[in-house]
């Protein structure tokens, strides 16, 4: 049935002040911008007519545009170190109800350079079927979680001595993908209490690029892949 196919955008948001890696979304990994892995990995996905790189780096924009996408530059009052992505998003979603008819926004984060196209067209036929305003990437964690107050450690997830293999599973947002339909994101909203968690613990899913050690992981991981 047709009619109950999702009509979905993508969103890039880039923004150009990056405090902990000055310029990371031009700077070039391998060769690369790293904007245009993002870029690539959504032109295998949809149209150029239904993916929009929205920023405030005219530099972005213009990649961008080289690659036939649509643009947003965002407004000054949305380019603070202070605004949330759900703030972006709720904007530029505003924008683009005015032109087309969207249902659900497909986040793609540029910090992360890997995607498998296998697995984000996996995740929109789940999203599309779970009947959830939400769906996010989790990947799994091992690690004994605890926190600290004046001065005493109160573990979270375990008891002190129990080995690593016993623990409770513990799960972490990963920042890989999320779909929100755009009812949710105009109300200020990227997950919503019943998001649909999607188990991912690939290595890509441990990317996320902030600092010039992430850079440097990240070019390990795909040198290692083409040596293959």
């Amino acid at each position: 049935n047709t009619n109950s196919i999702m009509e979905f955008h993508i969103i890039i948001p880039a923004r150009a002040k990056s405090k902990r890696l000055p310029g990371k979304n031009t700077k070039l990994l391998l060769g690369k911008p790293l904007i245009q892995y993002s870029i690539e990995s959504a032109l295998e996905i949809l149209e150029p007519s239904n993916i929009w790189v929205n920023s405030d780096d005219l530099s972005v924009i213009k990649i961008a545009k080289s690659f036939g996408v649509q643009t947003l530059v965002r407004p000054v009052e949305l380019s603070s170190d202070y605004t949330s992505t759900a703030e972006v998003l709720e904007h530029q979603v505003s924008h683009l109800m005015k032109k087309v008819n969207c249902d659900a926004i497909i986040l793609l984060q540029p910090t992360n350079p890997f995607r498998d196209i296998n697995f984000i067209n996996e995740a929109i036929c789940v999203f599309q079927n779970s009947g959830r305003e939400s769906l996010a990437t989790f990947s799994s964690s091992n690690k004994k979680l605890g926190k600290i107050t004046n001065n005493i450690f109160e573990p979270i997830n375990y008891s002190f001595g129990q080995r690593s293999q016993d623990l409770d599973s513990s799960y972490y947002e990963n920042g890989l993908l999320y779909i929100t339909k755009t009812k949710a994101i105009l109300r200020g909203e990227i997950l919503t209490e019943d998001v649909y968690p999607l188990i991912c613990d690939n290595i890509e899913s441990s990317v996320d690029i902030d600092t010039i050690e992430d850079f440097l992981y990240a070019e390990a991981i795909i040198n290692a892949k083409n040596n293959l």
